[in-house]
């Protein structure tokens, strides 16, 4: 399977189903983050599932709607005990370290249906989650062409 720029970002295969580090996956099961690439990985898992593009505030959320599914399609990583506290970098990279040693360091992961993922605009969702005046949507006007003279 050919990688991109970083040794755990995994191209999709011919169906378009990608492979995720089992950090990424686990960072979405157990609320820990635990992925090599830490928030990007999460991001990566996360807008990949969903389809969507996801802010910052809309994570949990689609976590949510994430973690089943990844435990229904992985339920061997169910078994893995995550450490209360982990004690520096050193400590996750040797504790997953171990686990990839265990499970593999990578896992295909399949999108959910588009019934399992609400798609919400990322500023109605802010209000909602009362942001209200807070959040306040800027707009601008497309650049006028240069004229050729």
């Amino acid at each position: 399977m050919e990688r991109n720029q970083s040794p755990y970002v995994y191209e999709p295969n011919a169906e378009g189903v990608r492979n995720f580090h089992i950090g990424d996956i686990l960072s979405i099961t157990t609320g820990r983050l635990v992925s090599p690439r830490r928030m990007d990985g999460v991001y990566d898992i996360l807008n990949y599932m969903t389809g969507d593009d996801l802010f910052t505030h809309q994570l949990i959320r689609a976590a949510e709607e994430c973690a089943p599914a990844l435990r229904e399609q992985h339920p061997d990583l169910a078994d893995v005990d995550v450490p209360e506290e982990f004690h520096g970098e050193e400590h996750v990279a040797k504790w997953l370290g171990d686990l990839v040693a265990r499970y593999g360091e990578s896992r295909v992961v399949m999108p959910l249906g588009p019934e399992d993922h609400t798609v919400m605009d990322p500023i109605q969702e802010a209000h909602l989650m009362g942001f209200g005046n807070k959040v306040i949507p800027l707009e601008i006007p497309p650049e006028e062409p240069e004229a050729d003279y």
